[in-house]
C-alpha cells in the first residue's frame, strides 16, 4: 500500500466536499458525513480502567464523502496536502499494513469486515478540521465518521454502542493503539449544549448539562503543537501500571478502588504503581463530583476540580509536559476559574475555562508565556458542546 502523511487542520473556509469528490474521482458521492472531535472535560485515563469520563463533543469536524463501487478496491483521498490518492483491496487489509492517516478508515472497514458485515469496495474523500495531534480526538472523528457512513450504506443497522465497539476494535486491533471507549462514545453520542457521561463499565451514557455561555465563561482550548501518539510506549506503559495495580489490590479494575482505600493500597503497591492508581482513583471521584455540580450550581463551580486532575496528571500519572504546564498555570494566573491538560498526555492541549471578560488577558498571557520560554507558538480558540455524529448530504 502506497503511503501518506496524516490529514490535519483544514483552511477556516471548509471545501465543498461534494463537489470536490466529483472532480477528484469523476462522479458524485453517494452522501456526505461527519463527525466531530471531543474535549475531553475530566476523567482522564479512567476509561480502560472501566471507570468514568466527561468528554464533550465539539464544534470542529471530520467529513467524508463515500461512493459504494462494484469492485473490491478502496481508493481513499484527503483535502489536506499533495498526497494523491492511496489504493488498496479489501482482502489485503490486515493490521499493520496502512499507514498515515488511512489506518483510521481502513481500520474502520477492516473491524466492520471482521464482525460479518460484507463491506463493498468504495472511494472515500476526507476533510478534517479537527487539529492533529493536539488531543481533541481527530483520528476517532475520521473513524466516527467512516463508520456512520458505512452503517447507512451497508444497512448494517448498528446501534451508537455497536459503533463504539468497532471503532475501538480498529484502534486496539489495527491501528495497534490501546484505547477505551471514551472518544468514540464523545462522537457518536454527543448533543449540543451537553457533556457525555460515560460509565466505561456497562457503557452507559447520558447527558450532562454544560453551557458556559449563560454562565459567562468560554472554554478555550490550548493547543501546544506538541504532538503526541497513543501507539507510543508512554501510553502503554501507564495502561499496564493500571492493571498491575488492580491485579495487586485484587479487583477486576481499578473502577473498584475507593478513595477510602488508597491508605491501604500504598501499603501494597511500589511507589510509582501507587501514584498511578491514585490518579485512576481520584479522577473517578472528580467525575463524579463534576456531574454532581453541574446538575447544579453548573459550570461555575467546577474550576478547582478541573485544577486538582491536572495536579494529579502532572504529579501522580505523569502525563503532562512543561508546555501544558505553562498553559495551565499562566491560564490560572490570568483569569480562568480552572485549567487542565486533556487527552492522552505527553503533549496536546489545555482546557482553560474562562470568564468571557477574561478571555484575552487569558490568550495574551499564554502566547506571551511560550514566546518568553522559547516554545512553537500556540493555536488558541474556543470550543462548545455540539451534535455528534450524522450524515449531513
Amino acid at each position: 500500500m502506497q503511503e501518506t502523511g496524516q490529514t490535519g487542520p483544514a483552511p477556516a473556509t471548509r471545501v465543498d466536499l461534494g463537489a470536490r469528490f466529483e472532480q477528484e474521482f469523476g462522479g458524485a458521492p453517494d452522501g456526505v458525513w461527519q463527525a466531530p472531535g471531543r474535549v475531553n472535560l475530566i476523567g482522564e485515563h479512567t476509561d480502560y480502567n472501566e471507570g468514568f469520563v466527561l468528554p464533550f463533543a465539539i464544534d470542529r469536524t471530520a467529513r467524508v464523502a463515500v461512493a459504494v463501487r462494484h469492485d473490491s478496491t478502496v481508493r481513499l483521498l484527503s483535502t489536506y496536502g499533495d498526497q494523491g490518492v492511496v489504493s488498496t483491496i479489501l482482502d489485503s487489509l490486515q493490521p499493520g499494513t496502512a499507514k498515515g492517516w488511512t489506518k483510521y478508515p481502513l481500520g474502520v472497514i477492516w473491524a466492520l469486515r471482521e464482525r460479518g458485515i460484507d463491506v463493498p469496495g468504495l472511494d472515500l474523500l476526507l476533510d478534517s478540521n479537527v487539529p492533529l495531534g493536539a488531543g481533541l480526538s481527530s483520528s476517532h472523528a475520521i473513524e466516527c465518521a467512516v463508520i456512520t457512513a458505512l452503517n447507512d450504506l451497508t444497512g448494517a443497522g448498528l446501534s451508537a454502542q455497536d459503533m463504539v465497539l468497532a471503532t475501538q476494535r480498529a484502534e486496539n486491533d489495527f491501528v495497534g493503539a490501546p484505547t477505551g471507549i471514551m472518544d468514540q462514545s464523545a462522537s457518536l453520542r454527543g448533543s449540543e449544549g451537553h457533556a457525555v457521561f460515560l460509565d466505561c463499565r456497562d457503557q452507559t451514557a447520558r447527558l450532562v448539562p454544560f453551557e458556559t455561555q449563560p454562565a459567562g465563561l468560554v472554554l478555550l482550548v490550548i493547543d501546544t503543537k506538541v504532538s503526541h501518539s497513543h501507539s507510543d510506549g508512554g501510553y502503554a506503559s501507564r495502561r499496564a501500571s493500571c492493571e498491575l495495580g488492580a491485579e495487586v489490590l485484587g479487583v477486576k479494575a481499578l473502577r473498584d478502588v475507593e478513595v477510602a482505600d488508597l491508605e491501604e493500597a500504598s501499603g501494597l503497591l511500589d511507589e510509582v504503581t501507587f501514584r498511578r492508581v491514585r490518579h485512576v482513583v481520584t479522577e473517578n471521584d472528580r467525575v463524579l463530583q463534576t456531574v454532581e455540580l453541574l446538575g447544579g450550581p453548573g459550570p461555575s463551580a467546577i474550576g478547582p476540580l478541573l485544577d486538582a486532575s491536572h495536579a494529579s496528571m502532572r504529579d501522580d500519572f505523569e502525563i503532562s509536559c512543561p508546555e501544558l504546564d505553562l498553559a495551565v498555570d499562566t491560564s490560572r494566573a490570568n483569569g480562568a476559574i480552572g485549567a487542565r491538560m486533556t487527552g492522552g498526555g505527553f503533549g496536546g492541549a489545555a482546557i482553560a475555562l474562562t470568564p468571557v471578560d477574561a478571555e484575552q488577558k487569558v490568550r495574551d498571557a499564554v502566547v506571551k508565556a511560550f514566546a518568553d520560554a522559547g516554545f512553537a507558538a500556540p493555536e488558541i480558540f474556543t470550543v462548545s458542546p455540539a451534535a455528534g455524529a450524522t450524515r449531513i448530504s
